[in-house]
């Protein structure tokens, strides 16, 4: 069976991670990977701890796009795959990787998944998680302080110089690649009852 490979899309704090989760736990019987766009991060060896802060990190330009898209068509062979990890307190990719094995679904989130046609095209469900940017705003200071150890006037900073003008250059755009956009996220369950009968019908005429 040619894996299902399930691209959710959607600003900072969107719930993207949250539909990603329930597609999960609805499909047992089936053997399901995850990526997370975040995970291919360019490494920047070569710059000092304060100029990897300043990096612009929701930009296309900072991600290695050539690589994502060279994991997802080998997944997408039935073939494994050693995910990048990344480390967001050094703001460095870590010297491990991680092993990704074969799997019937492959779901893969991030903020600027539907910007490079190569990953766009790989994706044979796209998903536009679309939610307020003042709840997306607060989940991510509730994130970056609790696991990334970042302090507030830091987070901020980054929100208004880089994160917001990103959001409105590069990824509210993409959303028009989408085949189903769902307004708040997880909470929507009529949306997310939609995708999760579609992922059931591709599965099963697969596998028919």
């Amino acid at each position: 069976m040619t894996p299902l490979i399930i691209g959710i899309a959607g600003g900072s704090g969107s719930g993207k991670s949250t539909v990603a989760r329930q597609i999960a736990a609805s499909l047992s019987g089936a053997r399901v990977a995850f990526l997370d766009m975040d995970a291919y991060y360019r490494d920047h060896p070569h710059h000092s701890m304060d100029e990897r802060r300043h990096i612009n990190w929701d930009h296309p330009d900072a991600f290695d796009l050539g690589l994502l898209a060279d994991h997802l068509a080998a997944l997408g062979r039935g073939e494994a795959i050693a995910k990048p990890v990344y480390d967001f307190v050094a703001h460095r990719r870590a010297a491990e990787s991680l092993p990704i094995e074969p799997a019937d679904v492959i779901v893969i989130d991030g903020i600027l998944l539907f910007v490079d046609p190569r990953v766009r095209e790989a994706c044979a469900i796209k998903v536009y998680v679309d939610t307020d940017p003042d709840i997306r705003l607060v989940r991510r200071i509730r994130r970056d302080m609790a696991i990334r150890g970042r302090p507030l006037e830091e987070i901020l900073d980054q929100y208004l110089t880089t994160v917001q003008p990103m959001h409105l250059q590069f990824v509210e755009p993409s959303k028009r690649y989408a085949d189903l956009i769902i307004p708040h996220g997880g909470e929507n369950a009529i949306a997310i009852d939609l995708l999760l009968g579609s992922i059931h019908r591709r599965l099963a005429g697969a596998r028919g």
